[in-house]
């Protein structure tokens, strides 16, 4: 809901909590606040007209709920299942708190959240030996013991028809399936979320531009920026969120914060075939990832999956690379020029030289005709007609670039914390898999940000959601119990 207007004829408000940006982060974080502390004022402020418009939105991210089943990028060494591992712990501890708010009659499961069993499928005998190889070792974590393997063409052709529906060659292949993955709405998460904070006496306000992040005398910070009609506001705050995607390290480096000097992003962007032939999408439920190609970052895995997006079932496949110096979908091609600072611009050179891989693969991913990208698709989907397919553009990321002292700078994978010294900001940088970890990175703000009361002012209901928060191991019976609640309260 938008409640723009009320607010237009006030120059100041005071809030305790503002967060920036409508986005899976922020209505993560707001939602639980809105549960946690009900008399704090929470207000929202995002961009566009609606919430969920950038990367949270259905069409803008694969609609993975990354538990590690499948997603051989986090397991370059296939003896080493560690991020695996830790990637379905924060994945279960989502589930977690989206089953208490479902238990309470607070979220519709049933419009963001749909089984779909989570396959690898690879081809030649050095990935399906790597395939091989990896299912050993994650077997054997509870996590992931449910996790089938098989070389066999028939079990395959079960598991996904459309891999092996006329597959002439008989080059090696392998898959891996786990029953229990999930395709996610994020956008009608978020949308959801969102409202909870509005019902819990939080407001959304759409149309607001932060043009500033200034220090306020009396202490926390003054948010100020355009409103509708260009109108000027200004709200005082206890505590600012910015999770802004994109533009998350510019509002920080406005703020002056000094956690965030030398932090740079680099625009990654992101093409997606689409399917919405509805005898073709029934004949397909599953994600399946493959692995990357040899020289290819491991961002770019490619992945067939199904998706359900407004009750509608659809396919999609990619990603293919896009490049441009936006930082937002909606963004301008100044948006990546903004955030130089001289403190930055060395970072940047030195992980680029560092990178020279992914340079060469975006060039070549940028010069490959629509029919060429095509030809990747039917690796996977060998009777895929090019008519029933349509290219879109998904979201615009910032990858972060870090210092680092050995390296100058380094592209780092995944998504960053900064926090203020004096716990009074917060802010998100990087990308993916952020959305399927909201939940545990901002209980981890809540733990840095918030001291006082995160002992027993918010222990008994954040150990009656999320059980996780106190769990130390990760057994067979912990795993099991927790699977059985989360699946019958989310309804899958």
């Amino acid at each position: 809901m938008n409640t723009t207007d009320q607010y237009r004829s006030k120059t100041v408000q005071d809030a305790d909590v503002v967060l920036i940006g409508g986005g899976i982060m922020s209505a993560t974080l707001g939602s639980m606040l809105a549960v946690l502390e009900p008399s704090w004022r929470i207000v929202l402020l995002e961009k566009g007209d609606e919430p969920a418009t950038e990367s949270s939105g259905p069409w803008n991210n694969a609609g993975t709920g990354h538990s590690g089943y499948c997603e051989l990028n986090y397991m370059p060494n296939p003896e080493d299942g560690t991020k695996a591992a830790t990637i379905a712990q924060q994945f279960h501890t989502s589930r977690e708190w989206w089953s208490y708010l479902a238990r309470h009659g607070l979220i519709d499961p049933t419009a963001f959240i749909h089984s779909t069993p989570h396959m690898d499928v690879v081809f030649g005998s050095r990935d399906v030996e790597y395939l091989r190889r990896r299912h050993a070792t994650l077997v054997n974590d509870p996590l992931f013991a449910d996790l089938d393997y098989s070389e066999d063409r028939s079990t395959i052709a079960q598991w996904a028809p459309l891999v092996m529906a006329g597959r002439t060659d008989d080059e090696e292949i392998a898959a891996t399936r786990h029953s229990q993955g999930t395709d996610v709405d994020f956008g009608a998460l978020t949308r959801q979320l969102t409202g909870l904070i509005n019902a819990r006496g939080g407001t959304a306000l759409y149309g607001h531009d932060v043009r500033a992040l200034d220090r306020a005398e009396a202490g926390g910070w003054i948010v100020s920026g355009n409103g509708p009609g260009r109108a000027r506001f200004s709200i005082n705050a206890k505590h600012v969120f910015v999770g802004a995607g994109g533009f998350a390290l510019r509002l920080l480096q406005r703020a002056k914060l000094p956690e965030v000097r030398g932090y740079a992003v680099l625009p990654v962007g992101a093409a997606f075939y689409r399917c919405s032939a509805s005898d073709v999408v029934a004949q397909h439920e599953a994600k399946i990832y493959g692995q990357a190609a040899i020289g290819a970052p491991p961002m770019s895995v490619p992945h067939l999956d199904k998706r359900v997006v407004n009750g509608e079932g659809h396919l999609l496949f990619g990603p293919y690379a896009t490049f441009s110096t936006k930082l937002l979908k909606r963004g301008k091609l100044t948006d990546f020029f903004t955030t130089l600072r001289w403190p930055n611009l060395h970072v940047i050179v030195a992980a680029g030289l560092q990178n020279l891989s992914l340079v060469r693969y975006l060039i070549t991913e940028l010069a490959a005709s629509p029919h060429k990208k095509f030809a990747q698709l039917q690796r996977f989907y060998p009777e895929a007609k090019f008519s029933e397919w349509e290219l879109i553009l998904a979201g615009q990321r910032a990858q972060l670039v870090k210092p680092d002292r050995r390296k100058i700078g380094v592209l780092q994978q995944g998504t960053e914390l900064v926090t203020s010294a004096d716990n009074t900001m917060s802010g998100l940088l990087g990308a993916s898999p952020g959305a399927s970890t909201a939940v545990p990175i901002m209980l981890d703000l809540l733990r840095r940000c918030f001291p006082d009361s995160w002992g027993d002012a918010w222990h008994s209901v954040l150990s009656e959601a999320i059980p996780s928060i106190t769990r130390e191991t990760w057994d067979a019976a912990t795993v099991s119990a927790t699977t059985d609640c989360t699946e019958k309260a989310l309804g899958l």
